[in-house]
């Protein structure tokens, strides 16, 4: 066997292992979960925990209400998401105020624990003049378990509430629109693991997560696993290459 023969053979070995390791990842990544959206996205929001209106992760959610009023909406979020809620008020016309004002979003669990953001601008002073005000808020990522003297969030219903507080008491009553969202974003294989909660949290209220209460089977793993597998075999055929020598007549 010449080398331009035994040189095209090895070529060909490494083009039909680089062509599989390329197949396995491109499948696990068509097979990840992807959003849907929903058209009949809600128009009004509930007034306290038990009427607040439902929404899905990614869906934008209109209200309108009035200055001191308590807005609620619910939203499901799974074990291994990053959740963050959105909230823009198109407030009442400067000539309709009598001052500033300050916004603000809250955020609880199922079992109505409020839950701290790790990052955004959950509260926001308005002056009179202002037009419209938005707020932000990000959990911390949503964990498959957790000891029950903790407050870690956890699968199941969250609840986000919108209201303002130390407006003037002559503005109580103006007209405001409200628009909310909640979008989520899975926080890696590094947050996985650990346990698994039985049920969600008083979730009967909004549909299932498209990767589960508990978390979807994808995570960057896989994406980590198929890199090594393909720089495995490169390194197998390279490593072949350079040590094997063509047998000569």
């Amino acid at each position: 066997m010449n080398r331009q023969i035994f040189n095209r053979q090895v070529f060909n070995r490494t083009r039909r292992a680089m062509a599989a390791a390329l197949l396995a990842g491109a499948a696990l990544c068509a097979a990840a979960p992807a959003a849907v959206a929903d058209d009949s996205a809600p128009s009004e929001a509930g007034t306290s925990f038990r009427t607040a209106t439902p929404v899905k992760l990614g869906e934008q959610a209109t209200a309108q209400g009035s200055t001191g009023d308590y807005l609620y909406w619910q939203f499901p979020a799974g074990a291994g998401q990053q959740v963050t809620a959105t909230a823009t008020v198109t407030l009442p016309e400067a000539s309709v105020r009598s001052g500033s004002a300050t916004w603000q979003i809250d955020l609880f669990d199922g079992l109505r624990r409020r839950q701290a953001c790790a990052s955004g601008e959950p509260a926001k002073r308005v002056s009179r003049t202002d037009a419209t005000v938005t707020l932000t808020c990000t959990l911390r990522t949503v964990r498959p378990w957790a000891e029950r003297w903790s407050n870690d969030p956890l699968p199941g219903a969250y609840y986000l509430r919108l209201t303002t507080t130390d407006a003037p008491a002559t503005d109580f009553g103006t007209p405001v629109r409200a628009d909310v969202k909640a979008t989520a974003k899975d926080a890696g294989g590094a947050q996985a693991g650990g346990g698994e909660l039985g049920a969600p949290l008083h979730a009967a209220a909004v549909a299932e997560p498209d990767g589960g209460w508990n978390g979807s089977w994808w995570s960057d793993r896989w994406a980590w696993t198929v890199g090594g597998a393909v720089l495995a075999a490169l390194a197998a055929v390279g490593g072949y290459t350079l040590t094997r020598h063509p047998h000569r007549r």
